[in-house]
């Protein structure tokens, strides 16, 4: 699984850039989806690497991430009653270990909305013109994602 957060605007864009990342709902800066690793997923993101930041989540960020910025619809806030009853897991941390180790989905909960509009990074951000490996935040991140996001959560 991978958390794609985007970093950037759409000021001066190609289209191809913006339609991917429609494509991906990611619509505004600080956005975060949650998508499985696959080669189509994987080419939406080498066209978007200069404009998000992206890697492997692991499940204490997940649970993280859907205990405060997970929304059901009418805005309401996703509690640990709803996933009892919609996925039969006894708490959202069971549930976010059972998404990343595959055996469940996000999808499981019908209600939740699949974007999470995180807050913008306490401390802010190291550049956002470089890439990672260069000493920014843009592209592959690998596992440093956690970190990335527990500073937006």
């Amino acid at each position: 699984m991978f958390a794609v957060v985007r970093l950037r605007g759409t000021v001066n864009v190609s289209r191809k850039i913006k339609d991917t990342l429609s494509m991906l709902r990611l619509h505004k800066r600080y956005h975060c989806v949650i998508v499985p690793d696959t080669p189509s997923y994987r080419g939406m993101l080498n066209i978007v690497k200069d404009y998000v930041a992206f890697g492997e989540i692991d499940a204490e960020t997940l649970a993280t991430i859907l205990k405060l910025r997970g929304r059901l619809v009418g805005n309401k806030p996703l509690t640990d009653d709803y996933i009892k009853e919609k996925t039969g897991y006894e708490s959202i941390e069971e549930f976010a270990k059972a998404v990343v180790e595959g055996k469940a989905s996000l999808k499981d909960l019908p209600d939740l909305k699949p974007v999470f509009r995180l807050h913008p990074p306490r401390g802010g951000l190291k550049n956002i013109k470089w890439h990672h490996a260069a000493g920014g935040e843009l592209g592959y991140q690998g596992k440093d994602i956690n970190k990335l996001i527990y500073k937006m959560r």
